[in-house]
């Protein structure tokens, strides 16, 4: 049973997704497994996204006198 997004870490999330991305790429499932990993995936990328922005935010707020830094992007 799958666990639910909500309740993995980052770098679970992450490594489930990059698992997803190599089976969808590999071509071997049928339309129907295809989707349901395509929307597990999804949810997968929306959980890490989420994580990284409020990763940012404590950084921001951790900087000195509160001051707003740019971090680059990846």
């Amino acid at each position: 049973m799958q666990q639910e997004t909500e309740t993995l870490s980052f770098e679970e999330a992450l490594q489930e997704l990059e698992t997803i991305v190599a089976r969808l790429e590999a071509g071997e499932l049928t339309l129907d497994e295809s989707l349901t990993l395509f929307e597990r995936g999804q949810k997968l990328a929306d959980r890490c996204h989420k994580q990284l922005n409020q990763a940012t935010l404590r950084i921001e707020q951790l900087t000195a006198d509160g001051e707003i830094i740019e971090l680059p992007s990846p």
